[in-house]
C-alpha cells in the first residue's frame, strides 16, 4: 500500500533553516517507507513546490515546520496538520515522524 508525506516548511528569512527542515523531513519519509513525499517551502524565494489540493488531499500525513503562519494556510482548513518546529525537523526527523504515526495510530484506535 502507498502512504504519502506531504510537507510545508517556512521560516522568516525562508533560507538554509526551511531547505535544511525539508531535506532531512524527507530523508526521514524515505527512510520510513513513503512512496511518496512532497514538500512546499516558503521563504525569501517565495513558495517553492507548492502543494495543490489533490496533494493535501490525499496525504497520509500533512506536517507543517514552520516559524511563521504560512501563506495560504487556508488550504489546510479541513484537514489534520501536524505542526512542528524547524529545529524538531532538522534535529530529530525520523523520531518526530514516528512520533505522529504513534498519535495517528492512536486515533484510529479510538
Amino acid at each position: 500500500m502507498s502512504k504519502k508525506l506531504i510537507a510545508l516548511c517556512a521560516c522568516p528569512m525562508g533560507l538554509a533553516h526551511t531547505f535544511m527542515a525539508a531535506q532531512a523531513l524527507e530523508d526521514a519519509a524515505r527512510e520510513a517507507g513513503y512512496d511518496e513525499i512532497k514538500i512546499e517551502t516558503q521563504g525569501a524565494d517565495g513558495i517553492q513546490n507548492r502543494l495543490t489540493a489533490e496533494d493535501i488531499a490525499g496525504a497520509d500525513i500533512i506536517i507543517h515546520a514552520i516559524a511563521i503562519t504560512p501563506e495560504d494556510s487556508e488550504r489546510f482548513e479541513h484537514v489534520d496538520v501536524y505542526e512542528i518546529t524547524l529545529q524538531d525537523a532538522i534535529k530529530n526527523p525520523g523520531g518526530t515522524l514516528r512520533e505522529i504515526e504513534a498519535m495517528i495510530r492512536e486515533e484510529h484506535q479510538k
